[in-house]
């Protein structure tokens, strides 16, 4: 089961298709700005800009990806210089205010001063933004590294909704059967997952293979949970599954970056991460940490709900493997 470029960014089809017909930019960006609601989500301003870029076209996506460029230079520039950076016009600018839930430039500038101001002083956004150079030195690597993991875990920390987690733990807790989708690098975080339930008595399994997993997904039953994930919440195997399952009557948790994605729309709860893309860590890998700290706190919720049960699958797994150890030499030397 493969994941179309490594579960990148989500494509624009669904706006597209509301404006097929329609000529220029301005008609695709006046579609984008009617068919979306005003905006509730959490988190700060560039977290909104980001989880809503796949849903911009044309000069509106223009708008926002010079924002995400440069945080600080648009929180300086005036209506008119955001324009002419981005390729576009004041009146875009505003429109693409009103997306973002603003009442007009003036508040976006703040919001986006006051983020940067916060990130700035805390001190974790210290090379976000510059790209990474083939002869830079690994010390200035690491550093960018660190800087956009740290405010990638930040942002999710204020897009996660807590009471969905809730709603998955007390569900996964009560399961008779746990299955787990994800393609590619979503694979990989999954089975990190299912080997943290695992060794807590969870039933749970994590499939990567269509078919076994559809398998899985039409024998799902009432009680049981499906968790699909997939950052751009656009692979089309995982979806699939998920929906699967869900006809089935299983609870079925999404875990994404993007919560109007079609693996959202087919989820009964979803859990959003952020991503911070750097050179040669495009979002779907950047979104990997994220993913498993989310996942980390699931998985402790889990336990906590079901602590007598955890704690003693906990000490019968690790006394059973605990013979495999090393075995230190008492006597030295």
């Amino acid at each position: 089961m493969s994941e179309p470029e490594m579960d990148g960014a989500a494509p624009t089809a669904v706006v597209d298709s509301l404006v097929r017909g329609a000529g220029g930019d301005q008609a695709r960006d006046q579609a984008t700005e009617q068919t979306r609601e005003p905006h509730q989500e959490q988190g700060g301003v560039l977290v909104r800009v980001r989880s809503l870029l796949p849903e911009f076209t044309g000069a509106l996506r223009r708008v926002a990806e010079q924002v995400l460029t440069d945080p600080a230079a648009a929180s300086r520039a005036t209506i008119v210089e955001l324009a002419e950076r981005s390729g576009t016009s004041p009146a875009t600018v505003t429109r693409f205010c009103r997306a973002l839930g603003f009442d007009g430039y003036a508040d976006l500038r703040l919001g986006i001063a006051a983020e940067t101001g916060r990130a700035r002083s805390a001190g974790w956004t210290v090379d976000i933004g510059r790209e990474i150079q083939p002869g830079d030195p690994l010390e200035r690597v690491l550093g960018q590294i660190m800087a956009a993991d740290t405010q990638a875990m930040h942002d999710t920390a204020e897009l996660l909704d807590l009471a969905e987690v809730e709603r998955a733990a007390v569900a996964i807790a009560g399961a008779q059967r746990v299955n787990i989708y994800g393609a590619s690098g979503s694979a990989l975080v999954g089975e990190e997952m299912q080997f943290s339930l695992h060794r807590i008595g969870v039933p749970v399994w994590a499939w990567n293979d269509v078919h076994n997993g559809l398998a899985s997904a039409a024998l799902s039953r009432p009680g049981d949970v499906a968790l699909g994930i997939s950052h751009s919440g656009e692979t089309g195997e995982t979806i699939e599954l998920l929906a699967e399952a869900s006809s089935r009557g299983a609870v079925t948790i999404a875990l994404t970056s993007f919560p109007k994605s079609p693996l959202a729309e087919v989820a009964d709860i979803v859990l959003v991460t952020a991503t911070q893309a750097t050179t040669f860590r495009p979002d779907a890998l950047s979104a990997r940490h994220p993913q498993l700290v989310v996942l980390d706190l699931l998985y402790v919720a889990v336990a906590q709900r079901t602590h007598e049960r955890s704690h003693a699958a906990f000490q019968r797994t690790a006394q059973a493997v605990h013979g495999h150890k090393a075995v230190k030499d008492a006597g030295g030397g």
